[in-house]
This record gives C-alpha cells, sequence and structure tokens, in this order.
C-alpha cells in the first residue's frame, strides 16, 4: 500500500494549495479597492450623484456647459471600467490554466516527433538511393568484366578499358 511519505507529501501539497488561494483571495481584493467600477444595475445612481457634486463645484465664470462635463464625465468613468477590465483579460490570457499549459506542451511534442519522423524519412530515403546507385554501378562493372570471347576467354581489351576509365575518374 502506500506508507506515510506518500501521506506526508499529500498533506504538504494540500497546504500549499490553500496558501495559494488565500494569496489570490488576498490579490484580487487589494485590486477591486482602488478601481472605479461600478454594478451595472447601480451605475446609473453613481453617475447622477457625480453629476451633482459636479454642479456644486462648478464656479459661473467656467466656459464649457454642463452638458460637456457631464458628457466628459461618463466617458471618463466608461474609460476607467474598459480599460481595467481589458488589463483582466490580458492578465488571464497571460496567465494560462494548467490544461492550456498541457495542450501546448502536447503540440509542441507533437510537432517535435513529427519533425523527427520526417527527418528519419528523408535519412532512409537518401540511403535507400545510395544503394541504387551503388548497386546499378557494381552490375555495370560485373557486365564489362565478366564478358567473353567466342571462344569463352575473358575479353581483357573490355578489362583494360574499364580500368583506363576508372583510373581518368578518380584523377
Amino acid at each position: 500500500g502506500r506508507g506515510f511519505a506518500f501521506r506526508r507529501k499529500q498533506k504538504i501539497e494540500q497546504q500549499y494549495r490553500r496558501l495559494l488561494k488565500k494569496r489570490k483571495q488576498v490579490h484580487s481584493q487589494q485590486g477591486d479597492q482602488f478601481t472605479e467600477t461600478y454594478p451595472d444595475h447601480l451605475k446609473h445612481l453613481y453617475l447622477a450623484e457625480e453629476e451633482k457634486l459636479k454642479r456644486r463645484r462648478r464656479t459661473p465664470d467656467d466656459s464649457v456647459s454642463s452638458e460637456e462635463k457631464l458628457n466628459k464625465a461618463t466617458d471618463v468613468s466608461r474609460m476607467c471600467t474598459f480599460s481595467f477590465r481589458s488589463v483582466v483579460t490580458q492578465e488571464q490570457f497571460k496567465n494560462k490554466t494548467s490544461n492550456q499549459k498541457a495542450k501546448e506542451e502536447y503540440e509542441k511534442i507533437k510537432a517535435e516527433r513529427a519533425r523527427k519522423k520526417e527527418e528519419a524519412e528523408k535519412r532512409k530515403q537518401q540511403r535507400e538511393e545510395a544503394q541504387r546507385s551503388y548497386k546499378k554501378k557494381k552490375m555495370e562493372a560485373y557486365k564489362i568484366l565478366s564478358k567473353k570471347t567466342k571462344k569463352g576467354q575473358p575479353n581483357l581489351n573490355l578489362q583494360v578499358e574499364f580500368l583506363l576509365q576508372k583510373i581518368q575518374q578518380n584523377t
């Protein structure tokens, strides 16, 4: 069965997962603390409150109309929420899940295997081609050297010509 070392290992892994979970919760609370994102169902109330505060702060000599300020305020609040959301999606894109990592690793291994298989196939074809050309040359040499005269004697003229060609090719 499984001994005490296995149970100890499991206990340590469980403690580590708990620690990671706590850290994630702390980071998520800190991130939400400093952003100006409003819940969708209460957004109109917060925007109305902002508008009231801006009207109180506004001085009579301002040249910009209140409508333009309201439009700018809503644009700014929308920009804040959208920029925060885009940052979150980029972080989620960077921090891949273990399943995504495993898939990528599998794809890399698969591509590597395919590449190795292709290289092996090329080497095999080159080897076979070299063997074919070698056998062809040997067969031609055998035909020339094994020719006989009418009386059955070896044809020395052909053998000498073959040797001469061989010497000329080497030099």
